[in-house]
């Protein structure tokens, strides 16, 4: 009977959660005080949810631009430094074989990324020019992912960028005096899901480069963070209509 009933229990965390050695350890044996095997059951745990989690993280500033019709506020450089900086961190995981959970929000965040920057083209006037955006990078993405591209770039790739993206936007936010368009819930989503990253790439990776990007990032998207609180209620200034 205790076998029955510990096959529905197996299948779900083994191996998705835990290898089967920690699920004898803490669900045959009941040590449940078993700390290295805790640690792999939070990691995978906080992983999976930042994965899910991240399938909505940036569709509130999606829908923020539809609804205003208008990508003020949002430094497009910044945006596409952020996709350089996912696409990077997606394909060094890929080529480092890493599991999905450790890496996997890096893929639909890309996806909300660039979706993010063919919306601020296309709300200033160049929807033509947002396309060709969509098509080279696809083809940049294939050729990154293929055999063609050396290791020391993917490395390079996954290193850089981190700061300067986030940088960018807090020089657009203090030079404007607002946060414009900015959603609050998406940068708090990303503040906290880059602190659970340190974690998380630890455990699962052992990557240091894997977490001292998230350090960064987390350093980084605090200080967005805190200008969205300096600036809350800040609006941006009524363009004024030209006399005629």
């Amino acid at each position: 009977m205790a076998a029955e009933a510990d096959g529905p229990l197996k299948r779900l965390l083994v191996p998705i959660l835990l290898p089967e050695k920690c699920y004898d350890q803490l669900f045959v044996q009941w040590d449940l005080l078993h700390v290295p095997c805790l640690k792999i059951l939070l990691s995978k745990g906080l992983g999976l949810g930042i994965v899910a989690g991240s399938l909505l993280v940036k569709l509130p500033q999606v829908f923020k631009i539809l609804g205003a019709k208008s990508a003020e506020g949002l430094s497009l450089q910044s945006v596409m430094l952020e996709l350089v900086a996912l696409t990077g961190t997606m394909v060094y995981s890929i080529t480092n074989n890493f599991p999905f959970s450790s890496w996997g929000e890096a893929l639909f965040l890309m996806l909300q990324t660039i979706t993010i920057c063919f919306l601020v083209m296309h709300y200033r006037g160049q929807t033509v020019k947002g396309v060709a955006f969509l098509a080279c990078y696809g083809l940049v993405l294939l050729v990154l992912l293929s055999p063609l591209t050396p290791l020391t770039v993917v490395t390079l790739l996954q290193a850089s960028n981190v700061p300067a993206v986030v940088l960018l936007q807090a020089a657009t936010n203090y030079h404007n005096g607002h946060t414009g368009q900015l959603s609050a819930i998406t940068v708090f989503l990303l503040f906290g899901g880059s602190l659970a990253r340190i974690f998380t790439s630890i455990q699962e990776t052992g990557d240091p480069l894997m977490a001292g990007t998230f350090v960064v990032s987390s350093l980084c998207n605090g200080l967005i963070a805190a200008q969205l609180l300096f600036y809350w209620n800040a609006k941006p200034p009524h363009k004024q209509k030209k006399a005629q």
